[in-house]
């Protein structure tokens, strides 16, 4: 009976951990994940250094965007922060 008192308050502990902090950032990584795979060719994007264009060019794991109509610029796909394509 001690141990299971001795070991309540720590796997209570863990599940207030589980449920706060390790499962809505499991989620978000995930959503973040299928946003990378839904990338397409002329999607207005913002990167996360805040460049804002537009997608020219797309492949395995780069992008090229278009930043103002005559510039292009090369990202990672994992760095584009936000897809803002008005609907």
């Amino acid at each position: 009976m001690e141990l299971l008192g001795a070991l309540l308050p720590l796997l209570l502990m863990f599940a207030i951990f589980y449920f706060l902090l390790i499962r809505p950032q499991q989620k978000r990584q995930k959503k973040i994940q299928e946003m990378h795979q839904a990338l397409q060719k002329g999607d207005r994007v913002i990167t996360i250094g805040g460049m804002h264009g537009k997608i020219d060019a797309i492949d395995e794991d780069k992008i090229v965007v278009d930043v103002n109509g005559s510039q292009k610029l090369t990202f990672d796909r994992q760095a584009v922060r936000e897809v803002v394509n008005p609907d």
